[in-house]
Order: structure tokens, then C-alpha cells, then sequence
């Protein structure tokens, strides 16, 4: 629990320094790799916002523990979409046009399925996400489809020991996120953005949602073997 508690008090610190509500901020705790019973501990202190990394292991978890919020935190392949739909709270990695027309077509009109765009911010060949300058063009297509409901950006800076390195990155999401609203006269009102190294950075610039797994959870574990 101290790691959970220390976490909390650092967010809420964190919002203190930046005039902002701590409630304001929504933490998910990255629960990859780790054992159903850690995430069961976790919950018991009343932590609700779960993020996995993998579908496979997030569905045998969310089987296990349906009553949490999960979220989909990597990347999803288009293929795996009919085995997600009504799983998850929130996707946080809408990133390609046959992803979002595989939930265009799956998700039912009735239950819209909340997104995010994860933008490659720091423009990196090995990681997933939209360009920023591909992020009106994407977002324009998504709005058009009835049961997607696109909620803000996300994305996964260039990894750096110093946060104040990640800082213009957050800066330039904020930047992205406030453009998109005035070009298109929406509300994308999360930006999903920070880990346990840059977090309180991430908030003092606009996160909405941070993601921290190691600060909770400790170091994580080997992955399974199948």
C-alpha cells in the first residue's frame, strides 16, 4: 500500500502546485505482467483504472475481475477488435484506419466505444501512433462514425531519464489537443500522458490521465511463458 499511497499523495501534491482539482486527474495503474492477486490488493484500496498492455492477458484478467475499469493501453491489432468490443472502458491507442473501421463495424450504435489517438509525438519509426500532422485528417474520418466516440490523445514520448526532457512533448500534445478543438469545434477533453518517470511533469502541462505502472506495482515481473 505505501507505494500506492505515495503515488497518490504526489499526484495530488502535483495539483496543488498547478491549481488544479486533484480529482481532475485520472490515474491508471499499468497492471502488465503482474498477478491477478497484486491487482486484486490494488483494488482493495480502492483504485478502479486498470491498464494492460496486452489483449490476450487483459481479457483473461478482466474475466477474472469484470467489476474494474480496464483500459487498453498497447497496441491492438485490427483482427483482435471483435474480441474487445464492450471489454474495455477506454482505448487508448486508436492509431490506423483498419483498426477504426473494424470498430466502426463491430462496436454497436447503442454502447459507442470511447478512444483516444495515440499520437507519435516524438515522430520515432519504432513506435505506433498518428503524426501530428496527420491528427485533423484521422480525427475528421473517426468523428464520422456513430459508435466511436474519440475523447482526447494519448501518447508515449521519447523515452529520457530526466522529465524535464519530456516536457515540450507534453507541451506540444496540449498544443495539439487545444488546435484540433478549435479546428473543429469539439471537446477532447483527456490527454492521456505521463508514467511513473515524467508524471508530475505530464500534469503541471495538462494530462488528464496518467498511466503508472512500476511506482505501484514495483519492478515488473518476466512475462509469462505459453
Amino acid at each position: 500500500m505505501e507505494r500506492y499511497t505515495k503515488v497518490c499523495e504526489e499526484i495530488r501534491i502535483a495539483c496543488k502546485a498547478n491549481t488544479l482539482d486533484e480529482n481532475s486527474v485520472s490515474l491508471i495503474a499499468v497492471s502488465k505482467f503482474h498477478p491477478i492477486e497484486s491487482i486484486e490488493k490494488i483494488a482493495s484500496y480502492g483504485q478502479k483504472d486498470f491498464g494492460e498492455n496486452y489483449i490476450q492477458e487483459a481479457l483473461a484478467k478482466i474475466e477474472q475481475m469484470p467489476n474494474l475499469n480496464w483500459h487498453a493501453i498497447g497496441p491492438i491489432q485490427s483482427k483482435k477488435t471483435k474480441d474487445i468490443v464492450g471489454k474495455f472502458t477506454l482505448l487508448h491507442t486508436l492509431a490506423t484506419e483498419s483498426f477504426q473501421k473494424e470498430l466502426e463495424k463491430r462496436v454497436p450504435s447503442d454502447a459507442p466505444q470511447e478512444v483516444l489517438l495515440q499520437i507519435n509525438i516524438g515522430k520515432e519509426d519504432q513506435k505506433a501512433g498518428i503524426l501530428p500532422e496527420q491528427a485533423l485528417p484521422f480525427l475528421e474520418k473517426t468523428l464520422l462514425a456513430k459508435n466511436i466516440r474519440v475523447t482526447g490523445l494519448m501518447c508515449l514520448p521519447p523515452l529520457h531519464e530526466d522529465p524535464e526532457v519530456t516536457r515540450p512533448y507534453f507541451i506540444q500534445m496540449r498544443q495539439l489537443r487545444d488546435n484540433l478543438e478549435k479546428e473543429l469545434r469539439i471537446k477532447l477533453p483527456q490527454l492521456s500522458m505521463g508514467m511513473s518517470g515524467d508524471f508530475k511533469v505530464a500534469i503541471a502541462e495538462g494530462a488528464t490521465i496518467i498511466r503508472v505502472g512500476t511506482d505501484i506495482f514495483g519492478s515488473r515481473p518476466n512475462p509469462p511463458t505459453h
